[in-house]
């Protein structure tokens, strides 16, 4: 409404025809409501009111279902009404589940404060701010066709009888309805806001974005690693076949080149790229390992476990493979575990262990080192708490001083069998 276009766009329409819809929604509502209570009313006496409160109850139910529809004509965040599901089919299932949950009661609410003052007040600012503008607009057309040019009432009210007061008034009136416009926006936000306050679920909004916010944090961590194995890609046939050629064709030149100055700049140029290969392989290895990808977890973690500098014994058996994401956070986990009981333990033997419990995959790295680990002192283990936090893990970590350190990570996960992932 503060922008400039707003007496020039659909939005003071679609507040008039959400307050006019709103009037006749509300008589609907007023006459069901009379019609429940008066057939209920008529119905045995042996039942004493119980079906009224059933049947007002659940009067509330599609009278919320309809300003839900009306909603969308001015609001363009869409109003959650979830009720809850019963637990068994059936209508007396469906009965005692509705009247057990606030929604209900709240949309009972609601529906009787739309039916006894709701709707008149939509009426009355209907009324004044847009018919009586709009009959005063018309004072000409009025004092030509009623007064046969004489005379004219404004509003019933008053009564004009020269045409430069009348075409004065219905200036005035065009004026007016620039202003009513503005009113019933005003009145038409303020419903809108009442109307979602009591009919629109707070548990099921927040549901809605927990449920958003899980799903877009997978697709966050399912985009992240497919671009690390495009990368992973990427280098592994254009860089690194790039290098290969380049050291072969170095190698080539060394042993044609004839001996002095020339042979020994190749000779040094060829071991650089040999070292620049290697150090390319390495990275390759780890942005996204191809025995990971092809092979799983199992064969991922024991070749990890070879490449680390003290002796590793790996105890894990898997019956299937858990999804991309899962199994590459794990492996990830485990190398850098590993990587930190090389560097700062001073451990003489570590162990992987693992296994899937419960819908649970669980990885145990344990090293026989002097411990004391703190998370906070540079050794990564704050960004692999969160690397599992992502996937609704939880990493613990033991390392009391002298040892032994016991590093615990638990994905929740269903494993897949290898023929079934690959189709």
């Amino acid at each position: 409404m503060s922008r400039p276009a707003f007496l020039l766009s659909a939005w003071p329409w679609r507040s008039a025809a959400y307050l006019l819809t709103g009037a006749v929604t509300g008589v609907a509502a007023l006459v069901g409501i009379v019609m429940v209570a008066a057939v209920c009313g008529a119905l045995s006496i042996v039942l004493v009111g119980l079906p009224l409160l059933v049947l007002v109850a659940l009067s509330g139910i599609p009278v919320a279902g309809v300003e839900r529809c009306r909603l969308r004509l001015i609001d363009r965040n869409p109003v959650s009404g979830r009720h809850l599901v019963p637990a068994a089919p059936g209508l007396w299932p469906w009965l005692t589940t509705r009247l057990r949950e606030r929604a209900t009661w709240r949309e009972l609410g609601y529906a009787l404060l739309f039916a006894g003052l709701l709707w008149p007040v939509d009426v009355l600012a209907i009324t004044v701010a847009l018919l009586m503008p709009l009959s005063m607009v018309f004072t000409p057309l009025l004092m030509a066709t009623v007064g046969d040019g004489h005379e004219a009432k404004v509003l019933k009210q008053w009564t004009v009888t020269t045409w430069p007061t009348a075409f004065g008034v219905a200036v005035l009136g065009l004026l007016l309805m620039g202003l009513g416009a503005y009113v019933v926006g005003v009145a038409a936000g303020a419903r809108a806001e009442l109307a979602r306050l009591l009919i629109a679920s707070r548990e099921g909004e927040l549901g809605a974005k927990v449920v958003e916010l899980a799903r877009s944090r997978v697709r966050l961590v399912e985009a992240f690693e497919a671009e690390r194995r495009r990368i992973e890609r990427d280098l592994h046939d254009g860089a690194q076949q790039r290098l290969v050629a380049l050291t072969m064709a170095l190698g080539l030149a060394r042993l044609d080149a004839p001996p002095g100055q020339l042979a020994d700049q190749l000779a040094k140029a060829h071991e650089e790229a040999g070292k620049t290969l290697a150090e390319l392989r390495e990275l390759i290895h780890g942005i996204h390992p191809k025995v990971l990808t092809d092979y799983g977890l199992e064969a991922a973690v024991s070749d990890a476990a070879d490449r680390c500098v003290i002796p590793v014994d790996v105890d894990l058996e898997l019956p299937g493979r858990p999804t991309q994401a899962v199994e590459s956070a794990g492996y990830f986990v485990v190398c850098e575990a590993l990587a930190n009981v090389a560097k700062h333990s001073g451990a003489d033997r570590a162990q992987v262990s693992g296994g899937h419990r419960d819908g649970r995959l669980f990885l145990e790295v344990r090293d026989d080192g002097r411990g004391g680990a703190d998370p906070t002192a540079g050794s990564g283990l704050t960004g692999l708490a969160d690397r599992v936090s992502v996937l609704d893990g939880r990493l613990a970590l033991t390392s009391p001083p002298g040892g032994p350190t016991l590093l615990r990570v638990e994905f929740p996960c269903e494993l897949t069998r290898a023929a079934d992932r690959s189709a």
